[in-house]
């Protein structure tokens, strides 16, 4: 046997050896379980250099790629005719260009102006009731809230909406000053009426 039982073995045979040598081997194993805990990293650990991750992925320029930087094309330009270019005469054009303004604007140009204009119309108005209907909800809880802070936190929020409803009520009389100006618009075209209702 070795030295350490020839002076361990008496001392344990006493009556504190025992209390001594449990808590000595107590200690030791928290102590050895105390070194495997600290080799993890801690969950705040791994927070931390998960943020470190992300802010290194967000700092990371991105390349967009664009037409700029594809390489230039190796097939050579077209070869120029010998034969110089001459304009053809008016009557020889091509029927697509002697396109007028009224061919261009056609029956879905205006249906399609006119439709947007009303839609832009209608959300305009929906919004602006939504925005009166929390205005009255509003003023409701501000005269029936007993806490000065929350009163006065929903006076807040009543003067905020009613001055998003002034700013909607704005866009409402633009849209409808659109509808008129594209009817009158297209009244001066000569387009039929059909297209814009």
């Amino acid at each position: 046997m070795g030295p350490c039982y020839n002076t361990c073995i008496p001392f344990m045979r006493s009556s504190a050896g025992p209390r001594i040598a449990a808590f000595a081997l107590a200690a030791g194993m928290c102590l050895s379980s105390g070194v495997a805990f600290a080799q993890q990293p801690s969950l705040v650990e791994l927070a931390q250099k998960e943020q470190q991750r992300k802010k290194t992925l967000k700092a990371a320029p991105t390349k967009v790629y664009s037409d700029k930087d594809l390489p230039k094309s190796s097939t050579a330009p077209p070869v120029a005719s010998s034969v110089p270019a001459t304009p053809l005469p008016a009557e020889q054009k091509p029927a697509e260009e002697k396109k007028t303004e009224k061919d261009e604007k056609d029956e879905a140009y205006w249906r399609n102006r006119i439709t947007q204009a009303r839609e832009a119309l209608r959300r305009a108005e929906a919004f602006a009731d939504a925005l009166q209907s929390r205005i009255n909800a509003l003023s409701a809880d501000v005269v029936n809230r007993d806490d000065p802070y929350q009163r006065a936190k929903l006076a807040d929020d009543r003067v905020k909406a009613i001055a998003e409803l002034q700013r909607v009520q704005g866009e409402i009389e633009q849209s409808k000053k659109d509808i008129a100006d594209i009817e009158e618009e297209a009244r001066r075209a000569a387009v039929p009426p059909g297209w814009v209702r």
